[in-house]
């Protein structure tokens, strides 16, 4: 026989069953918030506040040497574009852009290729091509400095061996520039190295025996399997090296201080020159974001152009 519960009393003040989201403690419904607040407060501090911070001190005669803090409006902004010195810099960051750039994409493959096998031959070849990546700026350059050396370096050395003349390469003018490449490329390209071995690594080795099975040589497996398999990744790397490419300072800075007569000298060494050199805060940070607008612009082409090409393909 069944039990029956007896009805409540008229009058019962038993409150309804809350609704599912509502009625949680206050703790519970912003417990969130209390664990993102020291990365917020971090990246306030650290990132939103310079932003803002320099765009306001873009429209203000601002200097480390004193107090001024006079108000100019649009000026900074207009001696910037009348300023040669800006594009005569803008233009050396894009001449090494434009040679860093394609050796940087092009060795990485090649070296990726060579590495991507088993054995103590590959683990050597990835150990001495991703090496030169976790040297400090300051031992490349000094590396390089000697290697360029005329007299004693090693590259003269070669040079006058085999009958040609010397070249001082840190203080001629067309030649200069060409040091510094390769002296980046030398130094920067096992970053790259490693993002293409990676993708490699990540081809399934069935693609390449039914490949095989089906007649395939090496040269159709490389053509028509590995280089459109690794399309997406030459693109992020096409895309990082632009605009690491583009904020090249520590190399040029070490290796010829911009010379000579300014002919390498990159934008953003002649921003650390304004700011810290001449103490015009005001004047660096128009040409600062003039250059992250550039910036901005090459990445969303970039972007664009390989999203193109991938609708296109598919």
């Amino acid at each position: 026989m069944a039990v029956q519960t007896p009805p409540r009393a008229l009058g019962s003040t038993r409150p309804a069953a809350p609704r599912p989201g509502t009625g949680r403690p206050w703790m519970e419904r912003w417990g969130g918030l209390f664990f993102v607040a020291p990365f917020l407060l971090l990246f306030a501090v650290f990132l939103l506040w310079p932003i803002v911070s320099g765009v306001w001190n873009s429209f203000f005669n601002t200097s480390l040497a004193g107090a001024k803090h006079e108000f100019l409006g649009l000026e900074n902004w207009r001696e910037m574009f009348g300023d040669p010195a800006v594009w005569s810099s803008l233009k050396n960051t894009f001449v090494f852009t434009a040679m860093s750039t394609p050796p940087l994409v092009i060795i990485a493959l090649l070296m990726a290729l060579l590495a991507n096998r088993r054995g103590l031959l590959g683990w050597l070849l990835r150990f001495s091509y991703f090496a030169p990546f976790v040297l400090p700026a300051t031992v490349v350059t000094l590396i390089w400095v000697w290697i360029f050396q005329p007299g004693f370096g090693l590259v003269n050395g070669l040079l006058t061996s085999g009958g040609f003349a010397e070249i001082d390469w840190l203080n001629t003018e067309n030649r200069a520039m060409l040091a510094i490449v390769i002296t980046t490329v030398w130094w920067t390209v096992g970053f790259n190295f490693l993002l293409y071995l990676a993708a490699l690594q990540g081809i399934p080795a069935q693609v390449y025996e039914a490949a095989s099975i089906d007649g395939a040589n090496g040269r159709q497996q490389l053509f028509r399997i590995t280089l459109p398999l690794l399309s997406r990744t030459t693109g992020l790397i096409v895309v990082l090296q632009l605009v690491a490419s583009l904020k090249i300072f520590d190399q040029v800075y070490l290796m010829t201080d911009g010379g000579p007569n300014f002919a390498t000298r990159p934008i953003i060494q002649y921003i650390y020159e304004n700011g810290f050199t001449n103490y015009r805060i005001g004047y660096a940070s128009a040409i600062s974001y003039m250059f992250f607008a550039v910036i901005v612009v090459v990445a969303l082409l970039q972007f664009k152009l390989f999203s193109g090409r991938k609708e296109a393909g598919e």
